[in-house]
């Protein structure tokens, strides 16, 4: 399937210092907690984090789970994350590329998907949720985060982005039809910025979580 995000290129210059951006890493984080809250992490957990990054979420729910595998299309961020991954001698995370271009799906099976500010870099949302669910044990859980529906003003460019955020309600119906069960929606954060003459704006970021029933 097709899921390629926006330009691999700036994804890649971007991730020797994307960590240096505290609203990156304050997302992270949110995303993470708001995780904590809806979802029971226990320690036989092995977790993807889709569309990993620098591992700024996978890390955070490291310490509750048995592994976290990281899976991005930016080889870039992805030897970020493989760094860090050294430095702190981590036995029980890997990475993963997806090599859009030749259309790869991830491998493996997880007990938990997670993914942060990804899926309106993603053109077939529905496909998506069918390959996830087919990544998932059974009884196993999708909890991701991603922006509200907006009106195209939050990023400062908007190339290779395919949706202006979400109506909370259809991605429940694709969930749906994709075959999730328990399909719960909360917000978990908000980003503040700044929109032509100097209006402060803020955008809500919503997490859905979902379960594989079978």
């Amino acid at each position: 399937m097709n899921t390629k995000p926006h330009s691999l290129k700036n994804f890649d210059q971007d991730a020797a210092r994307w960590d240096e951006h505290p609203g990156k890493v304050k997302m992270a984080s949110d995303a993470a907690a708001a995780i904590m809250r809806e979802v029971h992490l226990t320690a036989g957990m092995d977790v993807m984090d889709f569309g990993c990054g620098t591992g700024l979420l996978g890390l955070q729910l490291l310490p509750l789970v048995k592994s976290v595998t990281g899976v991005d299309s930016s080889q870039g961020m992805l030897a970020v994350l493989q760094n860090k991954i050294e430095v702190q001698g981590l036995s029980n995370v890997q990475t993963q590329f997806l090599d859009i271009a030749r259309g790869e799906s991830p491998s493996g099976m997880y007990h938990l998907i997670v993914s942060s500010m990804t899926l309106h870099h993603v053109p077939d949302t529905a496909a998506l949720f069918k390959e996830w669910f087919a990544l998932l044990h059974p009884g196993g859980q999708l909890a991701f985060a991603d922006l509200d529906a907006e009106d195209g003003t939050f990023h400062s460019n908007n190339a290779g982005v395919f949706h202006f955020g979400f109506d909370r309600l259809q991605l429940t119906q694709l969930l749906h039809q994709a075959g999730f069960t328990d399909v719960h929606a909360t917000t978990a954060s908000s980003i503040s910025k700044v929109a032509e003459g100097g209006t402060p704006r803020e955008y809500p970021i919503f997490l859905i979580t979902a379960t594989r029933a079978h």
